[in-house]
Order: structure tokens, then sequence, then C-alpha cells
């Protein structure tokens, strides 16, 4: 018979990695931020990204997604942001592992597909900290990864 899952190590969603000092991660709206209108969102992200965040390829690829689609970039100019991005923001790559533990953290927490490849990448990297806006502000996942929308006090 099963013991309770969240007590058991093999039950992980993802490795646990030593890490030195504290890791962030940033969701593809912390970026797409600098593209705003509104200058204390922008600034905000601003000051998230210059924390080096990590990102990943899902990140990148929502951002293309976001910059084509919602706000009509030529791909030049999307070529050119996510370059800007990537030489400021490591880059975590999209994986069979960071696929298999973003579907064991969507069943687990009951989050949204996209939103757990994020996670996983996260988790992956070994940060602690990952900025969004479209996660719920102070959950935790795996007892490691805080959830922190940094927008809270800047809308």
């Amino acid at each position: 018979m099963p013991g309770n899952p969240e007590n058991r190590l093999s039950d992980s969603c993802a490795p646990v990695y030593a890490v030195s000092g504290s890791r962030k991660f940033a969701d593809s709206n912390v970026p797409l931020y600098l593209l705003s209108p509104d200058a204390r969102k922008a600034a905000t992200a601003q000051a998230v990204l210059h924390e080096r965040c990590f990102i990943s390829v899902q990140v990148l690829n929502e951002m293309t997604s976001v910059m084509r689609r919602k706000h009509q970039y030529t791909w030049p100019q999307v070529a050119h942001f996510l370059a800007t991005i990537r030489s400021k923001c490591p880059v975590e790559p999209l994986t069979v592992e960071t696929h298999d533990t973003a579907r064991r953290l969507a069943e687990r927490y009951q989050i949204n597909t996209y939103d757990a490849l994020i996670a996983a990448a996260a988790l992956l990297a070994g940060c602690d900290t990952l900025y969004s806006e479209d996660m719920q502000h102070g959950l935790v996942l795996e007892n490691t990864l805080h959830i922190v929308n940094p927008f809270l006090d800047s809308t």
C-alpha cells in the first residue's frame, strides 16, 4: 500500500540539485513586460531580469507567440528581442525530462501544462524562485520552488 506521496523522496517531480546561492527563473510574462506601455510594470520586469534570471525554451516559445500574434511584431523584431533576452538570461533546454517533470507537476498541483513546463524547467535549473504573473502567488512546488508575482504592487 503506497504511503503519503508528499513524504516519499521517490515521488519527487524533479531531481534535487545542490546549488549554492539563490537562483531565480522568469516566466514569459516578465520579459514581455519590457515591451509594455505601463512604465511601472516595465521597470519591475527590468529589475527582476537584472537578477540574472534563468528562462527556458518554453519561455522563448511563448514570447515568440505573444509578440507575433498579440503585438504584431515582425520576425526580425522578434529575433532581436529574443537575442537580447538570451544574452542576459541563461536558457534551460526543453527535454524529455522537462516534459515528464511537467506532466507530474501538472497532475500533482493542478496547474496548466504550459505553466508546468516552465515550473519544471525552473526546478531542473535548480531555481528556488519562479517569477510569474500567471501562477498562484505564494505557491510552493516540491517544497523548493516559490512562485512570486513581482507585479502585485506595480498594478
